[in-house]
């Protein structure tokens, strides 16, 4: 066991070495990378490679598209065989290849270049015929494949992929790329409900009365609604207490129907606003063992979360 965990570091920090040599070589070539396919953002940046590049390039398609930047994969083999039809002028190439004289890139590369379509290069290989054809180069440097053989594409292939996820969080940066925008894009899934905000949840046909109203009035008002709460503000129309089940059961007594909201509210209810995170709004329900908030604007109440729709949102 020992050994294999050795050996395991090994190859972990062969792949370190190699990253750490692609930061010192990443140089102006990647601006101009980035400021092409910014230009181009009226279009597609489409990405290919053959093999283990290929896979890699499927995972880089997969992060541009994911935070902004529109992207395909496109693979070469099926490119000469009609799928260079989705290529258009709009569009920039992104080609990965250590060796850059893959066979099967050149009928795309060639088409590329016969049509004016930017291509922007990652390869090994400064003389290659990938490197030649492309508007922008990316030089990988050279380095040992954590291969015991140094055949295997291990250490350049997590160069390619460090590459990739560069490319796409600088256009991330460039395009001001926000949580919003990231969300309307990773609407499922345990991301989905990281970036839902207590706006996508509460309810708006908020229960309000003011704090002199007559409690048989807050009852009527409460039972419409049917949120077992109801939000009781000032003349100014800002939160200053909420009425709940509980404290109904807590303050019923022979006088009751004759108090005013002031009298049996709990006041300086915990409040949110509707821009805060639903999974923090969540946080505070369970930690402070209530089931609703009051979401406000400015002190005045524009909504109610409760625990349920949390719980069916799959936060809880």
């Amino acid at each position: 066991m020992s050994s294999d965990l050795e050996y395991a570091k090994s190859v972990l920090k062969q792949e370190i070495a190699g990253l750490e040599a692609m930061y010192w070589a990443l140089d102006s070539s990647f601006v101009s990378a980035v400021e092409l396919m910014y230009k181009k953002r009226n279009g597609h940046v489409i990405v290919s490679g053959m093999g283990k590049p290929g896979h890699i390039g499927k995972k880089i398609s997969a992060t541009l598209s994911s935070v902004g930047t529109p992207s395909f994969f496109l693979h070469p083999a099926e490119a000469s065989h009609g799928d260079l039809g989705e290529i258009s002028d709009e569009d920039v190439l992104l080609v990965l290849s250590l060796s850059g004289n893959t066979q099967e890139l050149i009928p795309m590369l060639s088409y590329a270049n016969r049509f004016g379509i930017d291509i922007v290069a990652v390869t090994g290989n400064p003389e290659s015929i990938l490197a030649k054809s492309a508007s922008v180069v990316i030089l990988m440097p050279k380095i040992d494949e954590a291969c015991p053989y140094n055949l295997a594409p291990t250490t350049t292939t997590t160069m390619m992929l460090a590459i990739g996820d560069a490319l796409a969080l600088s256009l991330l940066n460039k395009k001001s790329f926000t949580r919003d925008d990231f969300k309307n894009f990773h609407p499922g899934g345990a991301l989905g409900k990281r970036l839902l905000k207590v706006s996508d949840l509460m309810h708006t046909d908020t229960p309000i009365v003011h704090k002199d109203t007559p409690m048989k009035d807050v009852l009527i008002e409460m039972t419409n609604k049917s949120f077992g709460c109801a939000c009781v503000v000032d003349e100014e129309g800002k939160i200053t207490g909420m009425i709940t089940d509980g404290d109904l059961r807590r303050k019923i007594d022979s006088n009751f129907l004759n108090k005013k909201a002031f009298e049996v509210m709990t006041a300086n209810p915990r409040v949110v606003s509707k821009d805060m995170f639903a999974q923090e709004a969540t946080k505070i329900m369970n930690k402070c063992s209530i089931t609703s908030l009051i979401v406000c604007e400015e002190g005045k109440p524009c909504g109610i979360l409760h625990i349920h729709d949390c719980l069916r949102a799959g936060l809880a």
